[in-house]
């Protein structure tokens, strides 16, 4: 189910409440953005400090407002607490494509939260924002994001050697990609 707030569409799974994230959420994206596991593929260090995840925020409402992206806070229908989120960055409109982006705070890890959220806006994506391709680039290393991707359907393209530079040093990413004719549920 879609719903929109103030231009902001809220999608409703079975157990979630995908949302806008707002400065009130500040407190709980510190929580699990502080977490070195949760940090350990995201590109970023942990964050410490309040600041930091308000700064995430403004990135993300950045996202929106230059329609480059979108992201959703995640939670569970009968709570407001952002337990993690996900979206859509790097949106190439004239070539109809965007790329995938979660993570989940480590209390969720293991109960089919991140796939039932990231499968709720790869559906919105490709019904509402006209996606033609859905990427997700992956560090080799994180086997868990790869196999929530393949388990969408995704299918990896191959290996972007050097891709990235963040944290002090080059990582390299798997490209995955889905196709709207891949995907069964449009």
């Amino acid at each position: 189910m879609i719903i929109h707030s103030h231009n902001f569409p809220i999608l409703e799974t079975e157990r979630l409440r995908l949302r806008n994230i707002t400065h009130e959420d500040a407190e709980n994206i510190l929580h699990y953005l502080s977490d070195e596991d949760v940090m350990k593929y995201y590109g970023l260090e942990p964050f410490r400090s309040l600041n930091d995840a308000l700064d995430e925020i403004a990135w993300y409402q950045t996202l929106l407002n230059n329609k480059t992206g979108i992201r959703w806070g995640i939670t569970l229908k009968e709570q407001a607490v952002i337990i993690g989120s996900c979206g859509f960055h790097n949106i190439v409109s004239q070539h109809f494509r965007g790329e995938v982006g979660f993570e989940l705070s480590k209390e969720m890890w293991g109960k089919g939260i991140a796939f039932e959220a990231v499968e709720a806006i790869i559906n919105y994506g490709f019904v509402h924002m006209n996606f033609q391709r859905i990427e997700a680039l992956i560090e080799p290393p994180n086997l868990s994001s790869q196999k929530l991707v393949k388990k969408l359907g995704f299918m990896k393209e191959g290996l972007l050697r050097n891709y990235e530079f963040t944290r002090g040093k080059f990582y390299d990413l798997f490209m995955y990609s889905l196709l709207k004719q891949d995907n069964d549920k449009t």
